[in-house]
């Protein structure tokens, strides 16, 4: 059965409600961020372009250490990251997780704090943990057993090494079932209930260059409820409380990971910190006085809730098609620098900037320029029925999962980052040319 969505009617206000919140309308018709108008980024960058609000970047930085002040924050670099999020990370105060040699380089080369830093990963390569321990990472989180052993000889017997757990608590929660990542029988982290998460604790104890310093889990992605995380809070604690009777140990930390959900589309649902952490507060200190454990330190990992809302894509049309009952309007991106629609669905809200547009709007299907059917950008949206080549289209909430997933499909070159602020516009990652592409390619 297929599932039809009908378009929403959304007043101008609506609409600026998912975007950044700079935003502002100089001219009817046009937006600008940061004090910068859209239109004027894309005539000096050209498009596609992803327009990133520092602004908006620093101060959900700051949200998340006012309402987590007893908690370690750390960005999820996996959402997206440039030599500037690194920098604006430092000042902010967060550390990063990062899940890869070239994560892990790119910020300590930027200057960032090794020791504020860990590494995660199912699957680490030697490189990615030679990486780390070169470089002093702080934490380094085990997702399965061989990694131990591996760990342990590239350490030395002379060496020290901070670690965590990956645990799976065993909790379905996320947006797509491709990003719930606490569910039994998946690539990430040690069950609980066959054994394997305490098999692996008790091997990493008998190793002394490894000092375990806590337990992680990660119940996966755009999670909009409270509820999975307070009942990871209680199987994480039920499974601290077995590991002292056992071994007498007792953990510092609790990395609960990140997942927090965003709005992408006016009126959507976004997870709500405050609650979060009034609700998780109240949990651990509940469970470990249950447990007879004192209070570890908790540790979350945002990365979409950060980056997501400060991203605007702006796209120019490149042809409008009317077949049969629907519209299609044709843009100069696509899946190569926004994959997500097409692996996960999700749906956006782009807007018509650049100009003041008909009042009529209309159902159109915003699609990409790749040679794939499942190219679209946003499914059965309304846009002036007078949208034209030439247009421009402003996509918001494009700060996360875009740039960092994109690829070379049909060799489209992957598009610009500018930061804006203060009524300034600055390059922050410049385009893929076509010599970028060619200078790859070394044999005949």
């Amino acid at each position: 059965m297929t599932t039809v969505h009908e378009p929403t009617v959304t007043t101008d206000a609506e609409e600026l409600s998912v975007w950044p919140a700079s935003t502002t309308e100089p001219h009817p018709g046009d937006l600008a961020v940061g004090g910068v108008p859209l239109t004027e980024v894309a005539d000096r960058f050209g498009t596609p372009v992803y327009v990133l609000d520092e602004a908006e970047v620093r101060d959900r930085c700051r949200t998340y250490r006012q309402t987590f002040p007893e908690a370690e924050v750390l960005y999820a670099a996996k959402a997206f990251l440039c030599r500037a999020m690194v920098h604006w990370m430092a000042e902010e105060g967060l550390g990063l997780d990062v899940c890869s040699a070239g994560e892990l380089e790119l910020a300590v080369t930027t200057g960032f704090p090794p020791e504020r830093i860990t590494l995660h990963g199912n699957a680490k390569s030697p490189r990615d943990l030679e990486s780390a321990l070169r470089l002093g990472v702080g934490r380094i989180v085990i997702d399965s057993p061989s990694e131990i052993a591996r760990l342990a000889a590239a350490v030395g017997p002379g060496g020290h090494q901070k670690v965590m757990v990956r645990v799976v608590p065993g909790i379905s929660a996320g947006g797509h079932n491709k990003i719930r990542t606490g569910t039994e029988d998946q690539k990430f982290g040690l069950s609980i209930s066959d054994g394997y998460a305490q098999y692996a604790i008790a091997r990493i104890l008998d190793q002394p260059q490894l000092q375990l310093t806590g337990l992680h889990c990660h119940l996966g992605s755009q999670i909009t409820s409270v509820k999975p995380y307070l009942a990871a809070v209680r199987r994480m604690v039920g499974l601290m409380a077995r590991l002292h009777e056992q071994h007498g140990l007792v953990l510092p930390e609790l990395d609960l990971g990140g997942g927090h959900g965003i709005a992408y589309r006016p009126g959507e649902q976004a997870l709500d910190l405050p609650l979060l952490a009034r609700k998780v507060r109240g949990e651990l200190a509940e469970a470990c006085a249950s447990a007879g454990l004192p209070v570890p330190r908790l540790v979350i990992e945002p990365g979409r809730a950060v980056a997501g809302p400060a991203g605007v894509a702006v796209y120019r049309v490149l042809a409008v098609k009317r077949t049969g009952e629907h519209t299609y309007v044709a843009v100069d991106g696509g899946m190569s620098d926004n994959p997500r629609p097409a692996l996960y669905g999700v749906r956006y809200s782009p807007r018509l900037i650049g100009r003041r547009a008909g009042a009529t709007r209309a159902p159109v299907t915003v699609v990409g320029r790749h040679c794939e059917a499942g190219d679209i950008v946003a499914a059965d949206v309304r846009l002036p029925d007078d949208i034209r080549p030439g247009d421009l289209l402003a996509v918001p909430v494009a700060g996360a999962y875009h740039l960092s997933m994109a690829s070379a499909y049909n060799l489209v070159g992957r598009p610009p980052v500018a930061a804006v602020a203060d009524g300034h516009a600055r390059l922050l990652v410049r385009r893929e040319s076509l010599e970028d592409i060619r200078s790859r390619d070394v044999g005949l």
